[in-house]
């Protein structure tokens, strides 16, 4: 048993025995089936800090290291009822490299390929040191003399994979010469059973093609049949809840929200941290500086601003993944840094639609501290006006919504393209941002009666606030807007809802400006 080659199981017997475990041992099944199968024993598992990437690596360790039993570990985990079971467990040479410890200083830069080498080369005479020689060709070389003269084969299990070009951003020549030093190790090695890698950041690319293109990536933009594994999942979080006595809809609230396929998927620290502390707050992003989204959301690519306080305001915005490098310098679009940032886990993505989204109130925290310092002023008053504009909806002002809604218009206009009825849309929204605290997400476009409301806002369980029903209109009238309401029967979706509800219409005149009508909605007038 050593430290890189056949290392023990103790980092998977601690995570276990923690207060709070999730059974993902099921994973270990579909690694089974790659196992020595040519094209798809190369995996790289791509997911945001502090989302169990070490702990995932661990397990497999302990699963299949020859060096150490861990029979007892697994028993009466979900593996143990799969037929591969006892096939592979201890019953292989495992090669664990956690790249992050041969750098944490910048001077390793410059040697820690060498330095990785050298360290498993080291354990590798231990064991096999009479079937190989030493040369030139470094650690491939010798696995590849190890493999000619006694057939063994071996499992790489690499975490923090990417931390090169997290740690050098600026440093090409550095992270050019890792992929060809992992080029060099995995491709066409018949000594490699299976490589499983974990980081941050997908495969890094140059120009249209990846570097290292023998890999199948899973990833927070297409996590394929491992989206269960990347987090918990909503059955898991509401078991957690119910042992430890925490309010399942408040931890949606404020740690759901990444959709991985058609799976939800909670930021596993945050669970954890919640049901030890009982307390609802930031855990995930109290880990580490908002420095670096604010330096991202600042970048000024064109439509970045307004796609980040459209998110703000709950409307997603559709991208293209396809055009990102995968680093965090090669930029060229607002789409490069929102696929950026839905890697990080600051944003969530939809596959089918190709949207993104802020996905939580922890994350929606976040954002909102980043602009706070980083110079969008307009926004940050805009947001301030929300509560105000939302008291007078309720007292059903329309001339004081009108005017808030105006403050808001002039204070981001260098920010939105103000010029149809999406950004009044995006308008409304931030005028509404103070909802949070009161009303589920607004449902957009809500399909009801003979046609679909604007935006419809729903009072949060035990929140004694009306429903609000919303119609926009550009350079007609908000009278107008209510009688579509009416005409279009919109209320019908709500019909089974007991509270009260509020129509809302909104217009926007360019002569005129922003003009509100609001109406409590009688039932009887509708007949």
């Amino acid at each position: 048993m050593g430290l890189y080659l056949n290392p023990g199981n103790e980092a998977f017997r601690q995570a276990i025995s923690d207060d709070i475990y999730i059974d993902k041992t099921k994973m270990i099944s579909l690694m089974n089936k790659k196992v020595n199968k040519s094209r798809t024993k190369y995996v790289c598992v791509s997911r945001p800090r502090r989302f169990g990437k070490s702990m995932a690596a661990d397990m497999l360790v302990a699963y299949y290291s020859r060096g150490c039993d861990s029979r007892e570990l697994f028993a009466g985990k979900k593996i143990e009822d799969e037929d591969s079971f006892e096939t592979h467990l201890n019953n292989h040479n495992v090669i664990r490299l956690d790249i992050q410890r041969f750098l944490f200083d910048p001077s390793h830069l410059d040697i820690f390929i060498e330095k990785i080498q050298e360290s498993v080369i080291r354990e590798l005479e231990i064991e096999y040191g009479r079937y190989f020689k030493a040369d030139q060709y470094g650690l491939p070389g010798v696995l590849g003399q190890i493999y000619s003269q006694k057939k063994e084969k071996f499992i790489f299990i690499i975490d923090e994979w990417d931390c090169v070009f997290r740690f050098a951003k600026e440093r090409l020549e550095v992270q050019k010469a890792y992929l060809d030093f992992l080029r060099g190790l995995f491709k066409g090695a018949e000594y490699v059973e299976l490589a499983y890698m974990t980081g941050i950041l997908p495969i890094k690319k140059y120009g249209e093609h990846s570097a290292i293109n023998i890999f199948d990536e899973y990833s927070m933009i297409d996590a394929k049949n491992l989206g269960e594994y990347f987090g918990f999942t909503h059955e898991e979080v509401q078991e957690q809840c119910l042992q430890h006595g925490v309010d399942y809809k408040e931890v949606e609230r404020w740690y759901d929200g990444y959709l991985l396929e058609h799976t939800h998927i909670y930021n596993p620290k945050s669970v954890v941290d919640v049901m030890t502390w009982k307390k609802f707050k930031s855990y995930w992003t109290s880990t580490e500086t908002y420095e670096a989204l604010k330096i991202y959301i600042s970048m000024n690519f064109d439509g970045l601003k307004e796609a980040i306080i459209g998110m703000l305001s709950n409307v997603p915005c559709k991208i293209d993944p396809s055009t990102c490098q995968n680093d965090m310098t090669s930029f060229k679009t607002k789409d490069d840094v929102l696929t950026l940032l839905v890697h990080l886990g600051y944003l969530a993505f939809d596959e089918e639609s190709s949207n993104v989204f802020i996905p939580n109130l922890e994350i929606s925290q976040e954002f909102i501290r980043s602009v706070k310092t980083g110079g969008w002023t307009g926004l940050v008053k805009a947001l301030e006006c929300s509560e105000k504009l939302l008291e007078d909806t309720w007292k059903l002002d329309g001339k004081a919504v009108a005017e808030g809604i105006a403050v808001i218009h002039s204070e981001t206009a260098s920010m939105l393209k103000y010029n149809d009825e999406n950004s009044l849309t995006c308008t409304v929204l931030m005028a509404y941002y103070g909802a949070k605290v009161y009303y589920m997400n607004p449902l957009m476009e809500l399909p009801s009666g003979k046609g679909f409301a604007d935006v419809v806002y729903l009072p949060r369980r035990d929140v004694d606030k009306p429903a609000l029903v919303v119609e926009l209109k550009w350079n007609r009238s908000a009278e107008g807007a209510i009688a579509q309401i009416k005409q279009k029967n919109y209320t019908d979706w709500l019909e089974g809802y007991a509270g009260d509800i509020l129509l809302i219409g909104i217009n926007y005149d360019k002569q005129k400006g922003h003009t509100c009508v609001i109406e409590k909605f009688v039932k009887t007038a509708m007949q």
